[in-house]
C-alpha cells in the first residue's frame, strides 16, 4: 500500500503523521485491499474559525476511488470524523463487492432433474 501525507500552508508533524496512521489501520482492518491512499491535511485562511482546518483523503481500491472530505476547526476532530466517514465507505463497498445472490432452491432442484 502507497501511503502520501502531505500539508497545505500547513508543516505535517511525527505526530500528525502517527494519528493518521493508528486511524488508517481501522479502514485496513476491514478491508486489506488497498492500493493507494492519499491524506491532504490543509489550513484554510477563512474569517471565521469553525471549518477552517480542513482533512481530505483518496482511497483507491481495486476498481474504484473514494474520496472524503471534513472540516472542523480541529485537525484531529476532522481527522476522526473523516475515518469514521471513510470507513463506512469502505464497507459499502466491500458489500457490493461480495456476491449476494443466492441460487433458489426451486431452481437446485429443477437442475438435479
Amino acid at each position: 500500500m502507497n501511503l502520501t501525507i502531505s500539508g497545505h500552508h500547513l508543516e505535517v508533524t511525527p505526530a500528525l503523521r502517527e494519528y493518521v496512521l493508528t486511524k488508517l489501520e481501522k479502514v485496513k482492518r476491514h478491508f486489506d485491499q488497498v492500493v493507494d491512499v492519499t491524506v491532504l491535511l490543509t489550513v484554510e485562511n477563512l474569517k471565521e474559525k469553525e471549518r477552517r482546518q480542513k482533512a481530505e483523503v483518496t482511497l483507491h481500491v481495486k476498481g474504484r476511488d473514494i474520496f472524503v472530505e471534513q472540516s472542523h476547526e480541529d485537525l484531529y476532530a476532522a481527522i476522526d470524523q473523516l475515518m469514521d466517514k471513510l470507513d463506512r465507505q469502505v464497507v459499502r463497498h466491500k458489500d457490493r463487492l461480495q456476491n449476494h445472490h443466492h441460487v433458489s432452491p426451486k431452481r437446485i432442484a429443477e437442475s438435479a432433474a
